[in-house]
């Protein structure tokens, strides 16, 4: 199927996708060296393209080294070393395993958004491309630009004024001083944890939550605990028990629309939350990062306008709502935290770049950002609710209704990392529950993203397989249950 036309880079063309496809399996080693590919008419079958692309692409992977053509035996992956010459043995690479930061690695891989339900951000038909552009090209004219000189630490200056402003909107006080530009959610989640914890200490995160958290929690030898969800938020009863239990040095939190069950953080909750990390002197970093995906109308609490940012550090981020590249994000806290978090993002970092910052502090002044959002809002509304049907009908089970945002979580029945697995091989991507999970428990329950499941041939696909995965499921269950005496 074609891709949707793209806001932020050229349409690209059936047969590269095909060739990134291929290109992306021999290197994952689900396509191994002597291995004979699909054939020319079985893959046009299967991808819903003609034969001609098929050949165009298999003729640019020759091309590049990655197969070989054999005259009347088709396409072969190539192999990468000769034979002729004696080289020291080698083990062969296994496939990489479906742990919590596969999900990142393989956004990164090539595979187009419309093949990509699994996808963590906005499609490129969604995503403010021409915002950037348009930014971009504002930037580059500004008498008097100079680019030459030391980023700040703390960021570009009327970023970080109007940041302060946005804040106000929802009832965060604050002022510049109480802000630090970073690269993403990512950094300024980073820096916090580094500054206050230590191998050993103990973190509350989300059960399920974000996977790049978890990742970067678990590469810093910190303990981590999974406070469950509800379909109506955070299961502040488990937390509460788990703050008396483990006493916590911090909890990690993803307040409205968290990821990846789509919940919101009602006012009551968050009242209960305030008094337990109080009760139990823990700080609360909320993670905000799809703030700007809630409505006008679309009612969410926040720790920070509650608290002020005492206790908490508040997490928000432009990666999400806008182009990925573009990686600025911001955290709020008191004035001498961020002091201290500016020093430490110098010595890991240096600065984020001040061109991003100021691009994005263009959208935000000109009010394109704010249109922008309202584009978004309206698209998203548009097909949530199709998009949900459309998988029920499939047999997936949804956890809740999101009032807003572009992820769904949905009980599927069966394994999904062997879903997911599947669906590597087959040139679409998938986010398996288990890498949501703090102890990445196997899992059946699955995070979709509604922007980029449009796809027939992918939808066709998944159906199928779901269907064969819950046969085998069903008939392995049968064969291992015990025979009634005669």
């Amino acid at each position: 199927m074609p891709t949707s036309p793209s806001n932020s880079a050229p349409a690209t063309t059936l047969a590269e996708q095909i060739v990134q496809w291929a290109t992306h399996r021999i290197q994952e080693q689900v396509f191994r060296p002597g291995m004979r590919m699909p054939s020319v008419r079985q893959l046009a079958l299967d991808r819903g393209v003609s034969r001609f692309t098929v050949v165009e692409a298999y003729d640019r992977l020759v091309a590049r080294g990655y197969l070989q053509a054999r005259q009347g035996s088709g396409f072969f992956v190539r192999e990468r070393a000769s034979k002729t010459v004696r080289r020291p043995k080698a083990s062969t690479p296994l496939p990489r395993p479906i742990d919590m930061g596969w999900l990142t690695r393989n956004m990164q891989s090539g595979i187009a958004a419309d093949m990509s339900p699994g996808f963590g951000y906005l499609p490129p038909e969604l995503c403010g491309g021409e915002l950037m552009r348009s930014g971009l090209r504002s930037v580059s004219t500004t008498l008097g630009l100079q680019l030459s000189h030391t980023a700040l630490a703390k960021g570009y200056a009327p970023l970080r004024e109007q940041l302060s402003r946005k804040l106000e909107e929802i009832e965060i006080a604050s002022t510049p001083a109480q802000i630090l530009t970073t690269s993403g959610s990512t950094q300024a989640i980073d820096l916090v944890v580094r500054h206050f914890l230590q191998p050993g200490d103990t973190v509350v995160v989300g059960d399920p939550a974000w996977s790049a958290q978890l990742a970067s929690l678990a590469m810093l030898g910190v303990h981590v605990l999974g406070m469950p969800y509800t379909p109506t938020g955070p299961d502040v009863k488990a937390l509460a028990e788990m703050a008396a239990t483990h006493k916590p040095k911090m909890l990690l939190i993803n307040t409205p629309l968290h990821n990846p069950t789509g919940t919101l953080l009602n006012a009551a909750a968050a009242y209960q939350i305030l008094r337990i990390a109080e009760a139990h002197d823990m700080v609360v970093v909320e993670d905000d990062v799809y703030a700007d995906f809630l409505p006008n109308g679309v009612q969410a609490a926040r720790l920070a306008s509650l608290d002020q940012l005492k206790r908490v550090i508040y997490v928000g981020s432009f990666t999400k709502s806008l182009v990925p590249t573009i990686r600025v994000g911001y955290l709020a806290a008191s004035a001498d935290l961020v002091e201290s978090l500016a020093g430490l993002k110098l010595l890991t970092s240096s600065a984020t770049p001040e061109i991003n910052e100021r691009i994005v502090y263009q959208a935000l002044t000109q009010g394109s950002y704010r249109k922008h959002s309202q584009r978004v809002h309206a698209a998203l509304d548009a097909l949530r609710e199709p998009v949900f049907k459309r998988y029920e009908a499939m047999g997936l089970k949804p956890f809740c209704r999101p009032l807003a945002g572009f992820l769904g979580w949905f009980d599927t029945g069966v394994d999904t990392a062997s879903l997911a697995a599947l669906g590597l091989e087959a040139g679409y991507l998938l986010a398996p529950g288990a890498i949501f999970s703090p102890q990445q428990t196997p899992s059946t329950w699955m995070r979709l993203n509604i922007a980029t499941s449009q796809n027939p041939a992918m939808l066709k696909w998944m159906a199928k397989t779901l269907d064969q995965l819950r046969t085998t499921q069903a008939r392995a269950s049968t064969s291992s249950s015990p025979t009634p005496e005669s």
